[in-house]
């Protein structure tokens, strides 16, 4: 059993794009007053400075929320230095700080609500991913505009195709961009490739692409947003994690709503493993039996390609977990193990 550290101090940081503010607070004591600090190597100097020095770095719990990117300096350098770092999702702060009486808002008491959260709850520290989850996940990113741009420039040069007169020199000049924006694309997907198949993740890669439905991008997207299987200890805490379990929606004996897939959890993780299982239901044979069954029970194409969804991400888990490949034939084997044995009973 892996006792929770114990902390001496629990520091809230609330992030602006130039400044942050700090508070702190001592076990059984109210948070300090907040202080502002640059977002500059000399404010995360300062900021070290003002907290206790009898407190060693290492019980010393730093508090932030993932609001934009302006939170990434920050956090690296505290960890580097030694402190325990917690990044936080906004929506667990939001919900904390609605269950509390205060009505203002403002950097300095965000801070000290931080602080306060840390008190309380303690979430877990936060760890640097490795530099092939950045070679992977800017260049995913940068598919991802580049795909949006790419749309963009065929709706604008559509919609002046409708006009009686169209001026052949811009047609031309929408042309240009989209070839431009095409060898971006097929530069980046090679590099994306490389990189999943001979990068540090290579071998869980191998394990996933192996799977039939699952390409190139879901893998990739699978490994940068679970650094590599490890975010999460379950099969079930992943699926929930990308917001694909179905969720309850009952109260008493009046309130009786469809379970359905919310809003919630990683959107992009989500997006990808919905289309992949469009491919999967079709040439996966497990997973194409699995679908045909949910259809043949009346369940809505899009319920049953979300339950597709989380089989793969089980799936995938577990593959990765056993450092196994995908076997098409291991359903039937199994099936005939267990009727072997109930034979044999």
């Amino acid at each position: 059993m892996t006792l929770s550290p114990t902390y001496m101090c629990f520091v809230g940081i609330d992030i602006a794009a130039k400044t942050f503010a700090a508070a702190w607070v001592l076990p059984g004591q109210a948070p300090s007053p907040a202080h502002t600090f640059d977002q500059t190597d000399a404010g995360f100097a300062a900021v070290q400075a003002q907290l206790p020095p009898a407190i060693p770095a290492a019980q010393i719990l730093m508090v932030m929320e993932a609001t934009g990117s302006y939170w990434i300096r920050l956090a690296v350098t505290l960890h580097q230095a030694g402190y325990a770092v917690a990044v936080l999702n906004p929506k667990h702060v939001h919900n904390f700080a609605k269950s509390l009486p205060r009505r203002s808002k403002t950097d300095a008491l965000d801070a000290q609500l931080l602080a306060r959260f840390a008190a309380e709850r303690q979430p877990p520290c936060w760890t640097p991913p490795p530099a092939v989850y950045h070679e992977l996940r800017q260049r995913l990113m940068a598919r991802d505009a580049l795909m949006e741009m790419r749309q963009q420039a065929r709706n604008q040069q559509h919609a002046l195709s409708q006009w009686p007169v169209v001026v052949a020199a811009v047609t031309i000049r929408f042309d240009a961009v989209m070839t431009a924006l095409d060898e971006q694309l097929h530069t980046l997907d090679h590099e994306i490739g490389t990189i999943v198949e001979t990068g540090a993740w290579a071998a869980s890669a191998a394990i996933v692409l192996s799977i039939p439905g699952i390409g190139i991008q879901c893998t990739a997207w699978l490994l940068v947003s679970t650094l590599n299987f490890t975010l999460c200890a379950t099969p079930e805490a992943l699926v929930a994690y990308a917001g694909l379990s179905p969720l309850q929606y009952e109260s008493g004996s009046s309130v009786r709503g469809q379970a359905h897939v919310g809003h919630g959890g990683n959107a992009r993780l989500r997006t990808v493993l919905y289309l992949a299982s469009l491919s999967a239901s079709r040439y996966n044979p497990p997973m194409q039996v699995f679908y045909t069954r949910l259809r043949e029970r009346g369940k809505a194409v899009k319920v049953a390609r979300c339950a597709v969804a989380r089989k793969l991400l089980h799936l995938a888990w577990a593959l990765v977990m056993k450092g196994q490949r995908f076997d098409p034939a291991y359903p039937l084997a199994q099936r005939d193990r267990a009727t072997g044995e109930l034979s044999a009973a």
